[in-house]
């Protein structure tokens, strides 16, 4: 299998407590929630040429100490 980037916490452009902090001003956080922050750098259209999800192609994001969650990509039917 080819990975094609990692990102830590460490490299976001706002640590944790900063975005929890921000977030909390406009909602409620609760045990359990998942705060999704989006793409990190070296998303597949900064690529030359652009890099997109194919069929088979399997995602994985996990937490350190707390588990990981892979999804395989489909076909648009």
């Amino acid at each position: 299998m080819t990975s094609w980037y990692s990102i830590a916490t460490a490299d976001f452009v706002f640590d944790i407590p900063t975005s929890v902090s921000y977030i909390s001003q406009f909602m409620t956080l609760l045990p359990g929630d998942v705060i999704s922050t989006g793409t990190p750098f070296g998303v597949g259209f900064g690529f030359n040429p652009p890099r997109y999800l194919r069929a088979g192609d399997v995602v994985e994001l996990g937490i350190d100490r707390l588990g990981a969650s892979k999804q395989m990509a489909k076909a648009y039917s």
